[in-house]
Parts: C-alpha cells; sequence; structure tokens
C-alpha cells in the first residue's frame, strides 16, 4: 500500500550534501539519533504547558524526518552500522512519537482515550515492522499510516490547534481514523513480514 515512505530516496538525495558535512566533522548516526529524540521531548513537553506551542510541531516533524534520513545515511555511507544504532533508531522513534503526540490528549475538546490509542498502536506498527527481521523477513515499512504519514497527520492537527483552534467532534473522529489506519498498517506489516520469511 502506498506511503509517503516511498519518497524517501529523493529526500536523502536533497540530504546528501548536509552528511558528507556532517560525516567529515566525525558526527555519528548515533549522535543524530539521540539528539532527534532528545529534540522531540523537549519540544513533547513544552506542547503539554504551552498549547501554542503546537504550530511550531510541523516544522519540527519535518526536521525530524530529516535526522532520521541522516542518521540512516550516516551508518549505510560511512560504515557506522552497529546494534547500538540499531537498538537507538527503533527506540528513539517510538519515544520520540509519544512525546509529540501524547500532549493531544491533553487538549481540551480531544479525547484522550484516542490519543493514547492511537499513540500505542503507532509503537506497535514499529514493533511489527521490527518482528519481520526476527522471523527471517526484512523490517517492514508498509502503509498505510506508516511514520511519514503519521507525521503528516499530526503536523497538520499542530498547526491548526496552535493557530487557535480547538479540537472537537471532527477531530476526535478524525483521530479514531487514524487509530484504524495504524491496524491496518500493523496487519499489512504482519501479512507482509509472513509472506516474506
Amino acid at each position: 500500500m502506498p506511503t509517503l515512505y516511498d519518497l524517501k530516496p529523493r529526500f536523502q538525495a536533497l540530504l546528501a550534501p548536509l552528511v558528507g558535512w556532517l560525516a567529515s566533522r566525525g558526527v555519528t548516526a548515533n549522535h543524530v539519533t539521540v539528539t532527534a529524540a532528545v529534540l522531540s521531548i523537549v519540544l513533547g513537553a513544552c506542547l503539554f504547558f504551552v498549547p501554542a506551542a503546537f504550530v511550531l510541531l510541523p516544522v519540527f516533524l519535518l526536521i525530524r524526518m530529516a535526522l532520521n534520513a541522516v542518521d540512516g545515511m550516516l551508518a549505510r555511507q560511512y560504515g557506522q552500522k552497529s546494534a547500538l544504532g540499531g537498538l537507538l533508531n527503533e527506540v528513539g522513534d517510538v519515544i520520540s512519537d509519544a512525546a509529540l503526540y501524547l500532549p493531544f490528549a491533553h487538549l481540551p475538546g480531544m479525547n484522550p482515550a484516542l490519543v493514547v490509542a492511537a499513540v500505542f498502536l503507532a509503537a506497535l506498527t514499529e514493533f511489527v515492522g521490527v518482528c519481520a527481521v526476527a522471523i527471517g523477513a526484512a523490517r517492514r515499512y508498509d502503509g498505510p499510516m506508516g511514520k511519514s504519514d503519521r507525521a503528516l497527520v499530526f503536523g497538520a492537527l499542530g498547526l491548526w490547534v496552535g493557530l487557535g483552534s480547538t479540537p472537537g467532534l471532527a477531530v476526535n473522529l478524525l483521530m479514531a481514523v487514524v487509530a484504524v489506519l495504524l491496524l491496518i498498517t500493523c496487519v499489512n506489516r504482519a501479512r507482509m513480514a509472513v509472506r516474506g520469511t
């Protein structure tokens, strides 16, 4: 199923000069991975206490996607792949998603259970994707609600909230749809992982 993840090669091509510059200055993939997670936690904390900060979310999510691409390129192209790096990458993504998306549950008019369900299912999609490796298949990134797709939805919602709008029925319905799409993503990744063994 198509997903924004399919655009990753073009995105990486744009980042190639920056990756080369970072590598020449001794920046490692693990440095970038940890930086992305720490910045996500810091912004997530700000979102809990300052609703106007939600306007920063779409910009930060774009930066985070760039950092995620950069750490992978450093690891692959500059011989920095490691077991620790793989672990940091997977755990960092789940922590960052939770830190950035859970603050939506704190907003007036938002159904907290729907937000928590979406965050849980987002983590589950990544878990299923990694489990593919455990059963002898390739890491799965199938959609329809992969990491980049989630960033698009939550980034747009963050901008909307940051500009002063209050969540209501429509936003809660959107969150329910996101949860359903995440569940479908889990099923798709599991199905494709089993086929790939």
